[in-house]
């Protein structure tokens, strides 16, 4: 219990006051008063009221009790966005035990390697994962007890021998009364592994503290912008980030907090995805720009125009071509920035009367940025010698950050973590510039910046200004080797059904231009083009630069 640390003999705790520690489970504590009746569904599969969430979520704390698990181990949950999905995200860190979000979409035996690295001693397994875990027994030892996930339509003839239950059958077996007992909110709560582009995976975590800080200060950031804009009581959630990748940047907690009308999707389908937002009139999503494309391009074919949806947009940078459409399509969207280590949001647009007043062109161009801190957050920016630089808008550093939720370093790996943690503060490994009002504007990543003839260029900024041309639907710009000049980028594009037959004269002539206007150096210019099908992507939707580079050096575009 907290006890007050204060010498003054007036100021004594009242020998029964409650010390409110900042634990997940004080996130349901509006919601079990106001929100009974509001509803919680699973794509088209079920729908049930909060009251039956909060039963469920003590019937699986007591599925997992029985199973012998204790405070402290570790269970890992394998599954698409899934009312499940949420029912574990409390009921085992509320139960001191530590939830391992999978990503499933890692190759196999990164799948095996995040989960031996975490040994978790339990495992939620949905049936279409199954493969993954191979024999467990020998390729997995650490799981103990394994509880299967098994929708109607995927329900499998036999169940693997290894498996303990099915999860509907423990949970209607189990009370529904729990007693989440109060814990010291410094334990850690969850953990998950980044999406590893370069080595294995590593591995993050987070106390109940980080938690509920990052929520209220996301949140309450959320909040504060225009109508239209900001997070309402009315509003309805459903996530387009994955549920194993970084708590889906926390929005379902905090939707839960509020007691919103909450949807989730399973498997992240474009077809599905827009089906549900207009069945349920969803107002309140995120996602990386991957996602925003994909709804662009199904409403499109459909003929139609979103109404009412916002969306927070991170992860990547969101170039001013897809802005523009996302735009036209009626999605109100705003961009943010956070990472892994961030829990994840560390900034986010800011919209008021000033940016009411932009023209079109202005305001796609700063929707596009990354906004600004949100609530808590401290941010520098530090040349290669650490040394401060100003917030000008156009002195340049490397970003690094201080908040009460980043992770204070990396699972079994010390010596990562003392690198990250360089001098005090965290480092992002982003290249920025501030503006004097507070925007922040990435430049680009460390290991992406381009130096040609001795000079740095951004290849973000060149893809911002190759994406303006009307036949760009995707573009990645990196850099590759070259005798003369040391690196020269290169534009890898994807381009939009209907303008096959742009050539790579017609989007360089944006570049020359743009040269022409002073926005771009005359080496920025890329010396080459490749027109791909497809770009590859990270596990979570992000452009992969390191696999573009490889792909690109064994001729393989």
């Amino acid at each position: 219990m907290t006890t007050i640390l204060n010498q003054h003999e007036d100021y004594h705790q009242a020998q029964d006051a409650y010390g409110f520690p900042l634990i997940i489970k004080q996130l349901l504590n509006r919601a079990r008063i106001v929100s009974r009746h509001q509803t919680i569904s699973y794509a088209d599969k079920l729908t049930y009221t909060y009251a039956e969430f909060f039963k469920r979520i003590n019937r699986l704390a007591n599925v997992l009790k029985n199973m012998g698990l204790k405070q402290g181990d570790m269970v890992a949950v394998m599954d698409w966005d899934s009312h499940r999905y949420l029912e574990a995200y409390f009921a085992v860190p509320m139960s001191g035990m530590i939830l391992q979000t999978v990503n499933v979409r890692l190759s196999e035996d990164k799948v095996l390697y995040t989960i031996n690295h975490a040994k978790p001693k339990a495992l939620l397994l949905n049936a279409e994962f199954a493969p993954m875990i191979k024999n467990h027994q020998f390729d997995a030892p650490s799981i103990e007890k394994v509880i299967w996930f098994d929708d109607e339509d995927a329900r499998v003839a036999e169940l693997p021998s290894y498996v303990d239950g099915i999860y509907e059958d423990l949970l209607s077996n189990a009370s529904d009364e729990f007693d989440f007992p109060d814990f010291d909110e410094n334990t850690i709560a969850t953990t998950f592994y980044t999406s590893g582009t370069t080595g294995n995976p590593k591995g993050v975590f987070f106390t109940h503290r980080q938690i509920v800080l990052q929520i209220l200060a996301s949140m309450a950031s959320t909040a504060l912008n225009a109508e239209g804009q900001g997070v309402r009581y009315t509003d309805v959630y459903m996530p387009m980030t994955p549920m194993f990748h970084v708590h889906a940047w926390c929005v379902p907690y905090w939707a839960t907090l509020i007691g919103l009308k909450q949807i989730y999707p399973g498997r992240y389908l474009a077809n599905k995805l827009v089906d549900l937002i207009e069945e349920h009139n969803v107002t309140l999503s995120h996602g990386v720009p991957t996602i925003l494309q994909m709804l662009i391009t199904e409403m499109n074919q459909r003929g139609g125009k979103f109404n009412g949806l916002k969306i927070s947009l991170g992860g990547s940078k969101l170039n001013e071509s897809l802005a523009k459409r996302a735009y036209e399509c009626g999605i109100e969207f705003m961009c943010g920035f956070g990472m892994s280590e961030s829990c994840p949001t560390l900034s986010r647009s800011i919209f008021d009367d000033k940016q009411k007043a932009m023209s079109l062109e202005e305001q796609i161009n700063y929707r596009s940025l990354s906004g600004s801190p949100i609530l808590l957050v401290n941010m520098e920016l530090w040349d290669e010698n650490g040394r401060k630089q100003p917030f000008d808008g156009e002195a340049t550093g490397e970003l690094v950050v201080r908040a009460p939720w980043l992770t204070q370093s990396y699972f079994k790996d010390h010596d990562a973590g003392n690198e990250l943690w360089r001098g005090g503060w965290m480092h992002t490994q982003d290249i920025a510039c501030i503006t004097p009002d507070g925007t922040l504007k990435i430049v680009d990543r460390l290991k992406d910046v381009i130096k040609s003839g001795g000079e740095w260029i951004s290849s973000i900024e060149i893809e911002r200004i190759l994406s303006l041309h009307p036949s760009v639907a995707e573009i990645a710009v990196i850099g590759t080797p070259d005798e003369r000049w040391g690196e020269r980028p290169v534009a890898l594009i994807t381009l939009k059904p209907d303008h096959t037959n742009t050539t790579a004269e017609d989007i360089l002539a944006i570049g020359h231009q743009a040269v022409e206007k002073g926005h771009l150096p005359k080496y920025g210019v890329p010396s080459d083009i490749k027109f791909v099908k497809e770009m590859p992507k990270t596990s979570v939707g992000k452009l992969d630069k390191k696999v573009m580079r490889q792909m690109y050096s064994q001729n393989l575009f």
